[in-house]
């Protein structure tokens, strides 16, 4: 048996990059970010981070180019995948590997909008604030934006 399956949870390190194929099929790209952090021998916390590169098709692409910005936390869920091709120049074989989404879920709202000096929102009162959903969005599932809680 054999299994292909990725989880990652980090904020996006640029904008999406939402464009179409020569076919008119939606394909975006997302950079995220995730951090690894355990404690070395002598007891310090250590942190590193790595980047992966996420594609994605069809309703996913869309739902990303049009809801995610850099910063933004996402969870995705998928499959790894690495294309080859060769480089024109040096005549070289290149290799990527990307992590193709089957799943995306939207990360959850910002309290405070705006840039950094300008007036922030007063936070939420202390009560508790109602429960939200973030939207699950399958590959293959057919949804309107127009029902996305936002």
């Amino acid at each position: 048996m054999n299994l292909n399956k990725v989880f990652l949870i980090g904020n996006l390190t640029a904008d999406p990059e939402l464009r179409s194929t020569t076919g008119g099929q939606k394909v975006c790209t997302l950079r995220i970010a995730t951090n690894r952090v355990w404690k070395n021998q002598a007891g310090q916390k250590q942190e590193k981070p790595e980047f992966h590169s996420v594609i994605l098709w069809g309703r996913l692409a869309e739902v990303a180019g049009e809801y995610l910005k850099k910063g933004n936390m996402a969870y995705v869920e998928g499959r790894i995948q690495t294309r080859t091709w060769d480089d024109q120049q040096s005549g070289q074989k290149r290799y990527r590997t990307e992590i193709v989404a089957e799943r995306l879920q939207l990360g959850p709202k910002k309290q405070y909008s705006g840039e950094e000096g300008e007036n922030f929102r007063q936070p939420p009162s202390k009560e508790a604030p109602p429960a939200e959903e973030i939207p699950i969005i399958e590959e293959d599932e057919d949804i309107d934006v127009k029902d996305i809680p936002f």
